[in-house]
């Protein structure tokens, strides 16, 4: 953990996120009072896509819901 002042924060915050980005602690601090903690975000989630499917479902006949004969013996 790295704790530093915020004159510090100010001169060297391009090396604190670097420190931050490689999941250390950076405490910024106001004397020898700790005030705020420099962390990384969590990597963003990729976006979802509605059309995944797009394409692959050509089409549906009109009897898709009919019982299949097939299966007549084991109807109730």
């Amino acid at each position: 953990m790295n704790t530093v002042t915020i004159h510090e924060a100010k001169t060297h915050l391009s090396r604190l996120i670097k420190e931050a980005l490689r999941g250390e602690d950076v405490i910024i601090a106001k004397g020898k009072t700790p005030l705020v903690r420099l962390t990384a975000l969590p990597e963003a989630r990729q976006e979802r896509r509605l059309d995944g499917c797009k394409g692959l479902i050509v089409s549906v006949t009109d009897d898709f819901d009919a019982p299949l004969t097939d299966f007549t013996d084991y109807m109730p």
